[in-house]
C-alpha cells in the first residue's frame, strides 16, 4: 500500500465563525462507496503529555485505533482547540513508520484528500473546522489494522485569581461510543515563581514534587476502559506579593524580527485600604428567552456582586427587555445595596432585546472622576433599538469616556458574540460565554473576583530603547489583583539589560514599577509558539475589521500569509 503525504488545511479565513465543536463526530455515510460503522472502530490508548514552561503549555496526544468490523473503515473525530492555540505537528504511523505532515491551503488540501480516498491510500488530513476545533481524518482501515495518530499543540495560560488552569477536553475526542482501552494523562509543570497549591476538581491526581523545587510539579493521571466525558481540569497557583513581571522573546534567524510575550501578574489579594474604589453598573437581560433556570442564576449573580462590592463603591442596577428600567437615577452607596437586590429578585423574564437602550443608559449613570466597571449579561440579539452591531459599537464609543470598562457575559449559543467581544477589547474588559449546561452564577462570580480589587487603572507599559511595535491587546486593562497581562508583540532588534517600566493610576496618584535585567533575545531561539501567538492575535483583529467594515484584497492576503 502506498504512503500517502499527510496534510494539515487551515480554515482561519472563515468570516462567519462557526461555533466550537464540542462533540466527537464519526462518518455514518458512505465513504466513496464504503459503508463505515462507527462501533468498529477500537481506540487502543490515548496517551497525553503536557510540559507546561512559564505558562507555555505544550500538548501532545498519542492515539491509535483498530478496525474490528467487517470492512474497510474511516476514523475521523473532532478536538476542540483552546483559545489562541496553535498546532505544531500531525503524524500519521503506518506500520511503525512516521508519516510527516506539511501545510497547504485550504482548498488544494480538501482536493489531495479526496483523490486519496478515492485511490484508497492513506492519508490524514488535520484541519481547522471552526474557530477553536480541528478534524482529523484517516481512511481506508483495513480490518484487523491498526493506525497511530499523534498530535501537537501550544498555547498560552493565563492567571485567573491568582490560579493557572490547563483543561484537555475528554468529551470530544474519541473515534466512536466505545470506551479508551487505556487512557493516561502527564502533566510537568516549571517556571520562574514559586508554586502553590495543586489541585483537579475533576480527576484523582498523583502530584510528585520534590522538596528542594517550589517551582515545579509532576502531575498524572490514568484509566483503563475508559469512556467518562467529564473533562480533565488542573489548576495551580503562583505565590507573590507585588507585582511581577515575565518577558519571553524569539527570533527564527539571526538578524530578524523577533517576537516577545510579556506577562504581568499582580498579587492574589490586596491589603485592606489599598484597593481603588469604583463604581459597578450592572446591564442584566430581562427578555423572556431568559424565563426559568437562567433568570434565576441571574438574579443570583446579581445578589453575590452587590454583596460583595468594596464599602467605597458605588452601585446601580440596569434592567432591559423591550424596555429599559434603572433601579435608582444615580448611583447609590455599597451600603444600600439590599434594596436593589430585593428589587431584582422581584422582577420576572419577558420582553423583548434592547440592548443598545441599556447600554446608552448605563453610560448616562458614570461619573467620569471614578473607575466604571460595566457587567453586562444577555442571552440574545438585540431585536428593539439599535439592532445593527456596527451601529451599536459607535453608538456606544460616542457617549463613553476613557475610566469606563465593559465585562460581556454571553449564555447560551443564540448571543452576538463579535458584539460582546468588541466592547469588551474597545473597553479593556473581559468577555466570557456560559454553555446551557453551565452555571451562570459561578462565571459571573468568578469575573467579579477579578475585578473587584482594582490595583492599578490607566496602565501603560515603557520599554526604553526597544523598538517595539505590532503589539496586542494593543489597550491595556486595568490591573486587578489576581489577574494577569499578556501581551505580545514583535520588536526589531535584541536588547540585552533592558529596562521595562510599568506605570498606573492609584487613587488619582501616578505608580511606577522598574523592572531590570529582562533581555530580548538577539539570537536565533526562544519560543516558536509566541510567533504564533502574535500571528493568531493579528489574525483575529483583522478578522474583526472584516466583519465590521467588510473585506479587501489586502487584509484577505495578509490572513491567507500569516494563516500558512
Amino acid at each position: 500500500m502506498k504512503k500517502a503525504t499527510l496534510l494539515i488545511s487551515i480554515f482561519l479565513i472563515c468570516l462567519t465563525i462557526m461555533p466550537t465543536m464540542a462533540q466527537d463526530t464519526v462518518i455514518r455515510e458512505p465513504v466513496w462507496g464504503v459503508w463505515t460503522d462507527p462501533e468498529w472502530l477500537k481506540i487502543d490508548y490515548q496517551r497525553v503529555n503536557v510540559t507546561i514552561d512559564n505558562q507555555i503549555a505544550t500538548t501532545n496526544v498519542d492515539m491509535q485505533f483498530t478496525n474490528e468490523g467487517h470492512g474497510l473503515a474511516e476514523g475521523t473525530f473532532l478536538f476542540p482547540l483552546p483559545h489562541e492555540a496553535s498546532v505544531n505537528s500531525l503524524v500519521m504511523y503506518i506500520d511503525g513508520q512516521a508519516i510527516e505532515s506539511k501545510i497547504l491551503p485550504a482548498d488544494e488540501a480538501r482536493e489531495i484528500y479526496n483523490e486519496i480516498v478515492r485511490q484508497h491510500r492513506d492519508p490524514a488530513l488535520l484541519e481547522y473546522v471552526g474557530r477553536n476545533a480541528i478534524q482529523a481524518n484517516v481512511f481506508p482501515i483495513p480490518v484487523g489494522e491498526a493506525r497511530r495518530i499523534q498530535f501537537t499543540y501550544t498555547q498560552a495560560l493565563s492567571a485567573d485569581n491568582g490560579l493557572i488552569a490547563y483543561v484537555f477536553p475528554m468529551n470530544a475526542n474519541t473515534l466512536s461510543s466505545r470506551s479508551i482501552g487505556e487512557m493516561s494523562i502527564r502533566v510537568e509543570v516549571s517556571g520562574n515563581d514559586p508554586i502553590g497549591a495543586v489541585y483537579s476538581p475533576s480527576h484523582n491526581l498523583g502530584i510528585n514534587r520534590e522538596s528542594n523545587n517550589q517551582n515545579g510539579f509532576i502531575a498524572s493521571w490514568e484509566a483503563t476502559n475508559f469512556n467518562e466525558p467529564q473533562d480533565f481540569t488542573l489548576f495551580y497557583g503562583l505565590t507573590n506579593e507585588n507585582i511581577s513581571v515575565n518577558l519571553l522573546s524569539y527570533i527564527e534567524s539571526a538578524g530578524e524580527d523577533g517576537f516577545f510575550m510579556l506577562m504581568v501578574q499582580p498579587p492574589l489579594t490586596l491589603p485592606e485600604g489599598e484597593t481603588l474604589p469604583k463604581d459597578v453598573i450592572i446591564i442584566l437581560d430581562q427578555s423572556g428567552s431568559m424565563m426559568g433556570d437562567a433568570w434565576a442564576q441571574a438574579q443570583a449573580s446579581v445578589e453575590y456582586v452587590l454583596s460583595n462590592l468594596n464599602p467605597e463603591d458605588r452601585f446601580n442596577v440596569v434592567l432591559f427587555n423591550s424596555g429599559v428600567r434603572k433601579y435608582a437615577n444615580g448611583l447609590e452607596n455599597a451600603g444600600d445595596a439590599q434594596g436593589a437586590i430585593d428589587w431584582v429578585n422581584g422582577q420576572t423574564a419577558t420582553g423583548g432585546t434592547n440592548i443598545s437602550g441599556a447600554l446608552l443608559t448605563a453610560l448616562e449613570l458614570t461619573d467620569i472622576e471614578r473607575p466604571t466597571s460595566l457587567l453586562f449579561l444577555t442571552d440574545g440579539l438585540a431585536n428593539e433599538g439599535i439592532v445593527d452591531t456596527p451601529e451599536i459599537i459607535d453608538a456606544v464609543g460616542e457617549e463613553s469616556n476613557d475610566n469606563i470598562r465593559i465585562f460581556s457575559f454571553g449564555l447560551g449559543y443564540s448571543v452576538d458574540t463579535f458584539l460582546l467581544d468588541e466592547l469588551a477589547d474597545s473597553f479593556k474588559g473581559t468577555s466570557a460565554y456560559v454553555r446551557p449546561d453551565q452555571q451562570i452564577d459561578e462565571a459571573v462570580t468568578s469575573l467579579y473576583n477579578k475585578i473587584k480589587s482594582p490595583v492599578l487603572s490607566n496602565v501603560e507599559l515603557d520599554f526604553g530603547d526597544a523598538h517595539v511595535e505590532l503589539l496586542y491587546p494593543p489597550r491595556l486593562t486595568d490591573l486587578f489583583a489576581g489577574e494577569q497581562i499578556t501581551l505580545v508583540g514583535r520588536y526589531r532588534q535584541g536588547v540585552e539589560d533592558l529596562t521595562v517600566t510599568l506605570t498606573g493610576d492609584f487613587r488619582n496618584e501616578r505608580q511606577t514599577f522598574t523592572y531590570d535585567d529582562l533581555s530580548l533575545r538577539d539570537n536565533a531561539g526562544g519560543q516558536s509558539f509566541i510567533a504564533r501567538l502574535w500571528a493568531t492575535r493579528h489574525i483575529g483583529e483583522m478578522l474583526n475589521t472584516i466583519r465590521l467594515r467588510g473585506e479587501n484584497d489586502e487584509l484577505i492576503e495578509s490572513i491567507v500569509a500569516l494563516s500558512v
